[in-house]
């Protein structure tokens, strides 16, 4: 894993074992056929995703395509009092693409204009461009982490009541 790329991590403890959390996720989880609008309408459902023995894979459901949405990789652990839950939050592939493919073209046209053209200001406006797309692209992905991470902290807690 690239450490330059936007990414989260945290470790949340339970005290529902391994077998509630997991079933909490299952009900609020549901593999998505975008084939069958039909499969996307389920009460309840906050994820997309699978639901494995001892981890998933999920992301938050929206409505419209949201480049910087976290997928949430999780490990669960079982203990003598409840579960540890290993949270990693990451790009979508697709966008780790897009995100590599336009600092690495920036970076290669700063490069051309500095050294190949003589051409400093517009070096510099690449630069600086590949910069602000970087740090935008961090600040949405951690804004959609916070609103993702609020989503499944709050599927936990609803646990407790039902």
């Amino acid at each position: 894993m690239a450490h330059w790329l936007p990414y989260h991590s945290e470790t949340l403890v339970s005290s529902f074992s391994k077998e509630e959390v997991r079933d909490c996720l299952k009900k609020a989880t549901s593999e998505v056929n975008y084939l069958d609008r039909r499969s996307m309408t389920r009460e309840g459902v906050k994820f997309n995703g699978l639901i494995a023995e001892s981890g998933f894979k999920i992301s938050k459901i929206v409505d419209k395509g949201d480049t910087f949405l976290p997928l949430i990789l999780g490990e669960l652990e079982a203990t003598p009092r409840g579960t540890i839950i290993f949270l990693k939050f990451r790009l979508f592939p697709g966008a780790k693409f897009f995100l590599g493919l336009w600092s690495v073209l920036l970076i290669i046209f700063a490069v051309v204009f500095a050294w190949v053209s003589s051409e400093l200001s517009y070096a510099l406006f690449c630069l600086l461009a590949g910069v602000l797309n970087y740090f935008i692209s961090v600040f949405f992905f951690q804004r959609q982490v916070k609103v993702s991470r609020d989503i499944f902290m709050e599927l936990l807690d609803l646990q407790v009541k039902d």
